[in-house]
């Protein structure tokens, strides 16, 4: 899935959400805390928003609480997609169907290869093609406004993710 990343000895990954408040940081905290369970290719973490109401705002409250509770320590301050993510990122990894759309219609053609759902990677979903109409599997749940136990959810099912996409690098 990731043939083009192969040989290089650092990947940037950007994770993107609707508002950069939830998930994506949320992604981007697991992520950045989890890197060094590999040792090739070294990892550097973004994320960013499709939409720019909360640029400059930190995290949401519970998706802060839920990735320390889980002993994690990241900082973020939200930020807006661009299409200079395309060229500094390699990977770009998107929450749910509306932020791919977004991402993909930004995306000339020589950029659209690093653009995938993040749960691509969740091992129990790897058959899944995301232009199938199975696609909604791959989502990751936007939980702003919700419980905080919905953000327990979204943690789980990122982490999930995470540990397939750190196999997938790791080969």
């Amino acid at each position: 899935m990731l043939e083009y990343l192969k040989g290089k000895d650092e990947v940037t990954i950007s994770m993107v959400c609707l508002g950069n408040i939830c998930r994506s940081p949320m992604a981007a905290a697991i992520l950045f805390n989890r890197r060094s369970e590999i040792s090739s290719p070294r990892i550097i973490v973004d994320s960013s928003g499709t939409g720019a109401w909360h640029v400059g705002e930190g995290p949401n409250p519970h998706s802060k609480q839920t990735w320390e509770k889980h002993g994690l320590q990241y900082d973020h301050t939200a930020k807006k997609f661009s299409k200079n993510d395309f060229h500094s990122s390699d990977l770009i990894l998107v929450m749910d169907s509306s932020n791919f759309a977004n991402v993909m219609n930004m995306a000339s053609d020589e950029v659209k290869h690093k653009v995938f759902y993040l749960r691509q990677f969740d091992l129990t979903l790897r058959n899944i093609d995301r232009d199938s109409s199975d696609y909604e599997k791959l989502e990751v749940p936007d939980p702003y406004s919700l419980a905080i136990g919905h953000f327990e959810a979204v943690y789980e099912m990122i982490d999930k993710a995470i540990t397939g996409l750190l196999a997938e690098l790791s080969k």
